[in-house]
């Protein structure tokens, strides 16, 4: 029963990661190479690990007098960054005893480069980082569950390396070659892991910066820099970098990086000024990059290379030992889904559901069987015929979030039959990207080989039940099964509409044309700021949302006016006194976070609205910080009072605007990075960051917010988004 337990462990781990597994395989397999060469090139001096910072730095200096640091690698070359004779920038490799220069850097090789990027996050960036972290953390258990199948196959660990009886050629060598290659399997898994841990902020690795007390530097004695004590003892196979005093100003120092700690040196006395011992976290980070990657060892890494080749046999001589074990079983029949018809929807607000919902109905009032889910949640459907993928787009020609996973899905879960698909895009013409996700589905279904298309892939505007209705009809010729859809949709159309009466209008402002109307519900409404308001103008299924501001118990719509644009130019139209219908519609997630120590809301043009009602309805006080981002100064007037009044409130704690047509001409992007640092310290405490407005504006403080994550929190903005504290409402 134990054998059985670790075997199907075993072939579980393995049968669930063998793709990526083989992949990192492979690649490893090409990387451990790359060490090998660069450690051909001749930049590294006889007696590299008796020099000492004594010994190296007066000379370096002397030579190149702007000299500003000195790094040294792991093939141990020695790197400067100066000025040349002719006071010109040189980074070079040179003789840390002579100062000559050896080589300059070459630039990475691409193939290396590229093969790199796919084996640390197969282009997909930190979700490729997790699976290729999560595969280093099978490949161990893997190891482990072998060992254990060894040491049972053995019968006992002091036999663990007594002979193997060889039963066929996959089993044998299976086992010979995993004994002799599972501590070094080990060891790359484990650093793997271990890297991976670090990466997404599981270990501590942060370091403290030095803060020298500069009231208390000396100016004398002055020690020649040969005599400093620290430079005498230490060597320069302990330094990962140097940084040189800017000028003989006795405030400038020397900054030292050894493999184990920070130190800060005056450069006159040779007092050293601040000593760091780097956390045992960092140290066994570098470690673990030294050992998994062979970079500090040539010989280190051609054993890598010949163990990455062993998994590969592994992977394919443990599918040999299992086909053939299976095959020797009776064949059971497994028990599978009941339903021929699925129905996948895409959808960011829930709109495109009740399509889909018409055509699940449709299909059980018939007697058929069918599955209605979302994108997200596709996997292998063993009895399914048809496939019906009804999705919108989102953002500029994006996955909605209940469909950002189904690419990699569909690469993980092939189909074991034919299915017939259909492919149905729900978008605008308004929008340059007109159903693009919906195309790219349809594109990555015509790869599979399990997949045939029932019809053309078929779009529909502005949600039309009409055009709807067409496909319906199309798709009905060729599958046999009638749909009557247009009375399903009439039958399922939401009933509750609110009556909202205008209470003011104000004129458009002179730039950009925005104006704000205030609206007060006929009834007391559940409704909330940052909640999305639908409106229907020409009284028909064409719907347009808006983020609402709960003001005062009134909606606060702010809206530019398009140039024939349908929902804009009827708002404009309304006088006070005008009734409207329109529905509520919760938007939980761009909610004000009550609990939040600390709140900072991005925002330009009209995606303010949401957030003077945020603020409005800050009761507790929390700290919020506002950035927005306007044309003008006048654009900014229709909001002035309105923030005005609650920064005397104290619901308001700090406004930046920025103007990108007068003034410094600034977007507000360029407000975040001025303040990244104080961005970074509200995440770092678990604060939260609100963006609203053009998704124009939300790709350029995305791009800043990862770069700030990364340089400044150590961790991902997908760690953020993941926890709640980056939260998004553009269009």
């Amino acid at each position: 029963m134990t054998i059985s337990i670790w075997r199907y462990s075993h072939l579980a781990l393995a049968v669930s990661s063998f793709l990526l597994l083989t992949l990192a395989s492979v690649t490893g397999v090409i990387l451990a190479f790359q060490p090998v060469s660069e450690k051909a090139q001749h930049y590294r001096v006889d007696g590299f690990n008796q020099i000492t910072l004594a010994q190296a730095l007066p000379e370096l200096r002397k030579l190149y007098p702007d000299i500003s640091e000195l790094t040294v690698d792991a093939n141990q070359f020695v790197q400067i960054k100066a000025s040349d004779a002719q006071g010109k920038n040189l980074v070079a490799y040179v003789n840390p005893l002579t100062g000559k220069v050896l080589g300059k850097p070459r630039p990475k090789n691409e193939f290396f480069q590229w093969v790199t990027d796919l084996h640390r996050s197969l282009f997909l960036h930190e979700t490729g980082r997790f699976f290729v972290g999560l595969t280093a953390f099978l490949l161990l258990l893997i190891a482990l569950s072998g060992t254990m199948l060894i040491i049972q196959r053995q019968r006992g660990v002091k036999r663990f390396f007594t002979r193997v009886v060889r039963d066929n050629f996959a089993q044998y060598y299976h086992v010979v070659l995993g004994r002799l290659s599972l501590v070094i399997i080990i060891v790359i898994a484990l650093t793997g892991t271990y890297l991976s841990m670090s990466r997404f902020g599981l270990v501590n690795t942060n370091v403290i910066s030095p803060k020298v007390d500069f009231d208390a530097i000396r100016s004398n004695p002055k020690v020649n820099p040969e005599d400093i004590a620290i430079f005498r003892n230490t060597l320069l196979s302990q330094v990962q970098s140097v940084e040189f005093p800017f000028s003989e100003d006795v405030e400038e120092y020397y900054t030292l990086k050894l493999n184990d700690r920070e130190l800060t040196v005056n450069q006159i006395t040779g007092d050293v000024l601040t000593e760091i011992k780097y956390p045992t976290a960092i140290i066994i980070a570098n470690l673990s990059l030294n050992l998994h990657t062979g970079r500090a060892s040539g010989i280190w890494a051609v054993i890598l290379a010949i163990a990455s080749a062993n998994i590969l046999f592994f992977i394919y001589s443990g599918f040999v030992i299992t086909w053939k074990r299976l095959a020797n079983r009776t064949k059971n029949k497994y028990n599978v889904a009941d339903c021929r018809f699925i129905i996948l929807v895409g959808s960011e607000n829930g709109s495109t559901f009740r399509f889909a919902q018409a055509v699940h109905n449709q299909l059980l009032k018939q007697g058929e069987k069918s599955f209605l889910t979302d994108l997200n949640s596709y996997t292998a459907f063993p009895k399914a015929e048809h496939l019906l993928i009804i999705t919108a787009t989102y953002g500029m020609g994006e996955a909605p979030t209940n469909a950002s996973k189904f690419a990699t899905l569909l690469a993980k879960y092939p189909q074991p039959n034919k299915i017939h698909y259909s492919v149905l895009g729900f978008g605008s013409h308004a929008y340059p990207d007109f159903c693009k996700f919906a195309f790219d589905i349809n594109n990555l279904l015509a790869k599979q080989e399990w997949a045939r298309p029932l019809i053309d892939i078929q779009t529909v505007n502005d949600k039309s039940p009409d055009e709807f209705s067409l496909w319906a009809e199309a798709w009905s010729q060729q599958s046999g099964i009638q749909l009557a859809v247009l009375p399903e949709l009439n039958s399922t159309k939401s009933a509750r509409y609110e009556t909202l009466v205008v209470k003011n209008i104000t004129p458009l402002t002179r730039t950009n044309g925005t104006f704000l109307i205030r609206l007060q519900p006929k009834r007391k409404l559940r409704v909330t700021s940052g909640d999305l308001l639908a409106i229907y103008p020409a009284n028909d299924h064409r719907e347009r949302l808006y983020s609402i501001g709960f003001v005062e118990n009134e909606i606060q719509l702010s809206v530019r006016l398009h140039e024939g644009g349908l929902g804009s130019g009827f708002l404009h139209r309304l006088q006070p006194g005008d009734a409207i219908k329109a529905r509520i519609i919760n938007n939980e997630h761009f909610h004000f976070p009550a609990n939040a120590p600390e709140v900072v809301m991005i925002s330009n043009g009209t995606g303010i609205a949401p957030f003077l009602g945020m603020i409005s309805q800050n009761t507790q006080k929390i700290s919020c910080h506002l950035y927005c981002g306007f044309r003008d100064g006048a654009s900014f007037e229709i909001y002035q009072d309105i923030v005005d009044k609650n920064r005397a409130l104290g619901k308001l704690t700090r406004l930046h605007v920025a103007r990108s047509r007068e003034g410094e001409k600034q977007y507000v992007s360029h407000l975040i990075d001025r303040d990244a640092k104080f961005i970074a310290s509200v995440l770092a405490k678990s604060g939260v960051i609100m963006i609203c407005g053009s998704l124009a504006m939300q790709k350029d403080i995305i791009e800043l917010l990862k770069s700030i994550c990364q340089h400044q929190t150590g961790k991902g903005v997908s760690f953020y988004q993941s926890h709640g504290q980056i939260l998004m409402d553009c269009y």
